[in-house]
């Protein structure tokens, strides 16, 4: 048998002998499959491309808006903001919308330290690095931008009560007089509040018809809304008094006093102009309140004064005439059966 090398291959019966490939180069293989697969790795490609930059470039442009609490703090003791001032800021960030949805606006929340303030007003720029907000993320507005305070100094100061009245009293009295008690309440507000303020009416108080002195309770009205008053209300007294008129009385018959002799008046009557209560004036009988004093005299003519009984609280204010002429005769008077 002749010597052989390298591997022995039984041949099938009736086959014929395989015949080996020759094995081509790395690089050439690469070539081919790259050669083979490229169209799809083309299209493989664009996908990831497409795909990133929807992820990335897409999402970094997207906006949402925010509502941010505002927190002021530190405000001097003594001290109050006077006018209105925002509880919340809007703000607008923009970025992945994956990190946007995660932002919560309580942990936005912007602090504004009032320390070192003063009566006036003190402004605030609010700008997009006063939040702070996620990275790769950005705030691209802020309403408002600027934040103003009034602020003012409480202060308190003593002001007169006036004590407010509607209707009249009854017919023939007035308002003698119309108090409170106590005369003054404690305002306590804002500086410039309180300073505008001269006095602090009550609520109305009803006197319509009163004939008589009375006493109540009443509540008092706030002047502003800034401004607190240290009590709620006060007591009112009201009196009442006779209304006060003048009146004239015309033709006022004038009687003679203490004479038994016939006698002759010229004139006989008297105008007079009465000042007293309303209801008083209004009843009183004149009749026999005009007379002449005879009493002693002697048959003669004397010019003689008119005088006028009243009752109290009636005072003559004028009369026509102050005397007059009487003329005592001879003969007696008849005496009535």
């Amino acid at each position: 048998m002749p010597n052989m090398t390298g591997p022995l291959r039984p041949l099938e019966e009736g086959g014929t002998p395989r015949i080996g490939r020759p094995r081509l180069p790395l690089l050439v293989r690469i070539a081919q499959a790259l050669e083979r697969d490229m169209g799809l790795r083309l299209i493989s490609l664009a996908l990831a491309i497409g795909l990133w930059i929807f992820v990335n470039a897409g999402q970094h442009g997207y906006l949402q808006t925010f509502q941010v609490p505002i927190s002021y703090r530190d405000l001097p003791p003594g001290f109050v903001m006077t006018s209105p001032h925002p509880d919340f800021v809007r703000i607008q960030v923009s970025g992945p919308r994956t990190l946007l949805s995660i932002i919560d606006p309580t942990h936005l929340t912007l602090h504004l330290d009032l320390t070192g303030v003063g009566i006036g007003q003190a402004s605030f720029k609010i700008g997009p690095d006063s939040f702070s907000v996620p990275r790769h993320t950005e705030v691209t507005s802020v309403l408002p931008s600027q934040i103003v305070l009034d602020i003012d100094k409480n202060v308190t100061r003593e002001i007169p009560v006036r004590l407010v009245l509607t209707g009249t009293p009854g017919e023939g009295y007035k308002i003698g007089s119309a108090e409170v008690t106590p005369a003054t309440v404690t305002v306590r507000g804002p500086s410039r509040d309180v300073a505008r303020i001269d006095q602090v009416d009550t609520e109305a108080l009803a006197i319509g018809g009163i004939t008589s002195d009375f006493s109540r309770g009443v509540d008092l009205m706030a002047p502003a809304s800034a401004v607190r008053l240290e009590a709620d209300g006060v007591t009112a007294k009201v009196t009442v008094a006779p209304e006060v008129v003048e009146r004239d009385f015309h033709e006022v018959p004038i009687s003679v006093r203490d004479t038994d002799l016939k006698f002759r008046l010229e004139p006989r009557r008297v105008n007079l102009a009465l000042s007293g209560p309303l209801l008083t004036l209004a009843t009183i009988d004149l009749t026999t309140a005009v007379y002449v004093e005879a009493g002693g005299l002697v048959p003669g003519t004397y010019s003689v004064p008119v005088q006028i009984n009243l009752p109290d609280g009636v005072a003559l204010v004028h009369q026509t005439p102050e005397k007059v002429r009487l003329k005592m005769l001879h003969e007696k008077q008849a005496r009535a059966d």
